[in-house]
């Protein structure tokens, strides 16, 4: 079972959904109990950008879930996203039952 999010509909190179700063966070509610396995995370190469450079990716990134709103959160993994490698990179996480998905990224 795959649960796949799109947080931007249009993901056209320049169109993405982007975090103001060097820090942000999302939180993702999900309808039912998940036993999650791994993050996919997805960002454009240099040579398609825009600009030519790829500086609003996330570099550094924590995902931690919990059972239920407002109960301490359980890290499932710290991870790095390194942008001289694929785009489309796949980070395994330890193995929890996560209801509510939290994740922070820095560039």
């Amino acid at each position: 079972l795959a649960v796949v999010f799109c947080l931007q509909p249009d993901v056209t190179p320049g169109q993405c959904w982007a975090f103001q700063g060097s820090q942000g966070h999302v939180v993702i509610q999900l309808p039912a109990r998940i036993r999650p396995a791994a993050l996919t995370l997805q960002h454009i190469y240099k040579a398609v950008s825009p600009s030519g450079m790829v500086s609003s990716a996330p570099r550094h990134f924590t995902v931690s879930g919990v059972e239920k709103e407002g109960e301490e959160e359980t890290l499932l993994g710290t991870f790095m996203y390194d942008v001289e490698r694929e785009a489309i990179q796949t980070f395994p996480l330890k193995v929890e039952e996560a209801r509510v998905g939290k994740g922070r990224a820095e560039r």
